[in-house]
């Protein structure tokens, strides 16, 4: 059966349920990917969850959940078999959809991932009853068609509902959301103190707790610990122990999201470490940082110093890359007694011409120290992944082949992070001013998969041929 909607109080009998007062209600959406391919890489809506919270803490809003990528929930009759790697990585669901006209040209499929539109409907049909307002995020830019999917859905079931979009689209194509999304409002950047101020415009007043007039947070650490509880199946959490990134890399978008370095106090994080073990039993935890190592002795060491004499069993992960350049023996040593299971280097392309280029935080030579001092602290080589981008404006296929051999004789495994053109970004500036990009175009030219077929030097065939070289280390 899928999945009931939070707060639902079925148990109630069912002439006292009608008669009970009814409580305001928001919607919170995480909606579906639409995209050439799709996987569950430890993938959570952590600033809808911290939205949550705050509502949750401040408002007398009664909540409901839904994660269209929560392919835990999918019902036994869609015969789903889920694929999961012991680390907690995942497989979606996935249903094809018509392919854009702008991909005509592209010949692979496009498909919607997540939950079955069908059973999405039947969630949406169960609540107790309309939202006053829905809130909805969306990660990737070129994703904004499965915000477009959902609203379209909710318009349907809820008609005109307030809809207001956050996230990573709404931020960097915020003038786009607002002609294409369906949304009513566009939240701009970090919401949490926009929030509250956007539902009392929308709702009116008199939802905020009597004794929390005055809300603000100055700081990601004053923010409450994201509303995890939301989530039926606690099985894989992911968090933050900083906000931000110091380095000004150009194709990165970290600093247009978060002008500003924060990182947490060490002992919030570990408080929150521990709350996650005795609440909601994960297995896995994915830090999210895009800067985990940045003031490493002050911050992260100490991190590891607290967690290792806790014994949690955790599995921990770095998705986001990690700098080789900050991995000295000490440091090596207290990931590996701490539970980190899957790191992921961040080395970008081993020419240093490029990386003089796109911003010189690392050097072939660190990941080579780096690999020594995981590997001294007992990690296999081959267990470590280092991320090599591909698909950069100025790249060629020689300057990817040389740097995947680079990996490939320093044991590790070679990952390909695909280049996205993301805007306000040196890269997709210089792609503007070349002409091969039109400066307010369609998001979905910014998918990391189609960068062959308009603007880089690297051809399709030039492309499969890169992937055929990585496979083929795969199977050594």
């Amino acid at each position: 059966m899928a999945e009931r909607p939070c707060g639902f109080e079925s148990h109630l009998p069912h002439h006292l349920f009608f008669l009970m007062p009814e409580k305001k209600r928001l919607l919170l959406v995480n909606p579906w990917i639409y995209d050439f391919t799709a996987c569950d890489f430890w993938l959570k809506p952590l600033g809808l969850l911290y939205l949550a919270s705050i509502i949750k803490k401040y408002t007398t809003f009664e909540l409901d959940f839904l994660d269209c990528l929560d392919s835990r929930q999918i019902a036994p009759n869609y015969n789903f078999k889920r694929r999961v790697r012991p680390d907690g990585r995942s497989s979606f669901y996935k249903e094809e959809v018509t392919k854009p006209d702008l991909f005509r040209p592209i010949p692979r499929k496009f498909s919607r991932y997540g939950l079955p539109w069908s059973q999405v409907e039947e969630w949406l049909n169960r609540l107790p009853s309309p939202p006053e307002a829905v809130l909805i995020t969306c990660t990737m830019t070129y994703w904004y068609p499965g915000v477009q999917a959902a609203i379209e859905l909710l318009r349907k079931k809820f008609g005109r509902v307030p809809i207001i979009l956050g996230g990573i689209y709404a931020s960097l194509c915020s003038d786009h959301a607002q002609r294409h999304s369906g949304a009513d409002l566009i939240i701009k950047g970090p919401g949490e103190n926009q929030i509250l101020k956007v539902l009392e415009e929308i709702v009116g007043t008199g939802f905020i707790k009597e004794r929390e007039k005055h809300i603000s947070f100055p700081s990601f650490d004053s923010l409450p610990s994201p509303a995890y509880e939301l989530y039926k199946d606690n099985e894989v959490v992911c968090f933050m122990t900083s906000r931000g990134c110091p380095f000004n890399c150009s194709y990165c978008a970290s600093r247009l999201l978060c002008p500003k370095f924060e990182p947490r106090a060490p002992e919030k994080v570990i408080s929150e470490i521990v709350y996650f073990q005795q609440y909601l039993n994960p297995r896995q935890v994915a830090f999210y940082d895009d800067a985990l190592l940045i003031n490493k002795e002050s911050h992260l060491k100490k991190i590891l110093e607290a967690i290792i004499p806790l014994n949690t069993g955790l599995k921990f992960h770095t998705p986001n890359g990690l700098h080789p350049k900050e991995i000295d023996r000490d440091l090596a040593q207290l990931l590996k007694r701490a539970g980190f299971s899957s790191l992921f280097l961040s080395l970008e392309t081993a020419d240093s011409n490029l990386l003089a280029q796109t911003g010189p935080k690392v050097s072939p030579e660190d990941l080579e120290k780096a690999l020594n001092n995981l590997e001294e602290a007992g990690y296999l080589r081959s267990e470590i992944s280092v991320y090599l981008l591909v698909g950069l404006p100025q790249q060629n296929k020689t300057q990817v082949m040389e740097s995947i051999e680079f990996v490939q004789k320093l044991g590790a495994r070679p990952r390909l992070a695909y280049f996205s053109p993301v805007p306000g970004t040196r890269d997709f500036e210089a792609l503007v001013s070349a002409g091969k990009l039109p400066p307010d175009g369609d998001p979905l030219l910014h998918n990391k998969l189609v960068f062959p077929y308009f603007w880089s030097q690297i051809t399709p065939d030039d492309f499969q041929e890169i992937k055929n070289k990585l496979i083929k280390s795969y199977l050594v």
